[in-house]
């Protein structure tokens, strides 16, 4: 059992199951624009990088002409269905109950707004310290900085840190700032991605991580 200082959780596909409102928000912005609409699935692929990163995705090239207005119908969207069906993950009150007296952060490119207002939906925005959304710093996932920034206004030790997510950046993040990784298998990125990348630690589900860490 590693024993950890902070513990800086991603938000979609680790804490929040939140694919489908996203899918539901990318296609009416492709419906408005007369484009044509994608499967969620392919939709769920595209996740991870932040929104604006997103609808350029699902864009594709007619993003170059369509972004600003694109972006525009998917804001004011999402902003009111982000809650539509969106649910936590079996298991994250029990195992924020369990770590209640660890430090916690979330981590996430999801913008600082709408993570804050799935967070306060939820119910668990009082469990963190903070929760750091897209522009609200300079720097995003997985750039090291961001990191670093995390660990010394909350003094943590980079190896008494641990990063927790379902995609490639949390990796990526956590190991470039030289914190311990932990990939949650159970998100949005396929498994085989994640263990490829050899991460600290992985998890089938978020319970596991009461016996990794202490």
């Amino acid at each position: 059992m590693e024993s950890v200082e902070l513990m800086v959780f991603d938000l979609d596909g680790t804490l929040v199951r939140s694919e489908k409102d996203l899918a539901a928000s990318v296609n009416h912005t492709l419906q408005t624009l007369g484009l044509p609409v994608i499967a969620s699935e392919t939709i769920r692929g595209l996740i991870g990088d932040g929104v604006q990163m997103l609808v350029r995705r699902a864009l594709g090239p007619h993003a170059v002409e369509c972004l600003d207005q694109g972006m525009a119908i998917f804001s004011a969207h999402y902003m009111e269905h982000l809650l539509d069906h969106t649910t936590l993950y079996p298991d994250v009150l029990d195992v924020l109950d369990h770590f209640d007296y660890k430090r916690k952060v979330v981590v996430t490119n999801k913008t600082q707004q709408y993570a804050m207002k799935i967070a306060e939906g939820l119910g668990i925005a009082s469990r963190f310290l903070e929760i750091i959304g897209g522009g609200s710093t300079p720097y995003a996932k997985p750039d090291p900085r961001l990191l670093q920034l995390v660990m010394e206004k909350w003094e943590a030790a980079p190896e008494r840190t641990v990063v927790i997510g379902d995609g490639i950046n949390d990796i990526l993040l956590a190991r470039q700032a030289g914190a311990l990784s932990c990939s949650f298998l159970g998100g949005l990125t396929q498994r085989d991605k994640l263990l490829s990348l050899a991460p600290d630690r992985s998890c089938e589900a978020l319970a596991e991580l009461k016996t990794l860490f202490a």
